[in-house]
């Protein structure tokens, strides 16, 4: 079972467009994050299906974000790049006349969605100011 680095690879493209003064093009976003321009004018086109960046096109051109950075929170990301289920249970429902088959479909989606609940209120408090705000002061510790 692979995890998906989507998540991780949006935050970071949309940080750098925080701390751009312009717009910045998908080669550079690439540099940056250490993959492809595709696999980043991919995510780049689904952040901008969700209106959280806006690109041009052209010798200038460049992706940049469409609303502030503080009105950009991780949860905002986390549905436009995940699935919105963590947990996924089997399709097959256990056997009804096994103790725990009767009663462990019940207990796993209660688990599941507390889980669920506190990951989205955890990325609903954080933003991508708060995000590049922690990457400023890591540079900063890193020189002193």
């Amino acid at each position: 079972m692979s995890t998906s680095s989507r998540f991780a690879v949006a935050v970071h493209i949309l940080t750098l467009l925080a701390s751009a003064d312009g717009p910045v093009p998908s080669s550079l976003i690439a540099g940056s994050v250490g993959t492809n321009p595709a696999l980043i004018r991919r995510l780049v086109a689904q952040l901008a299906d969700a209106g959280l960046v806006v690109s041009q096109m052209g010798a200038a051109g460049g992706a940049t974000l469409a609303r502030p950075a503080d009105r950009i929170t991780l949860l905002d990301v986390f549905h436009v790049v995940e699935s919105p289920v963590l947990i996924a249970l089997p399709p097959n429902a256990p056997n009804p006349a096994c103790a725990v088959g009767r009663e462990i479909t019940g207990v796993l989606e209660r688990m599941t969605e507390r889980a669920q609940a506190a990951l989205e209120a955890e990325l609903a408090a954080q933003t991508i100011a708060g995000i590049l705000d922690e990457v400023s002061h890591a540079q900063r510790r890193r020189r002193a």
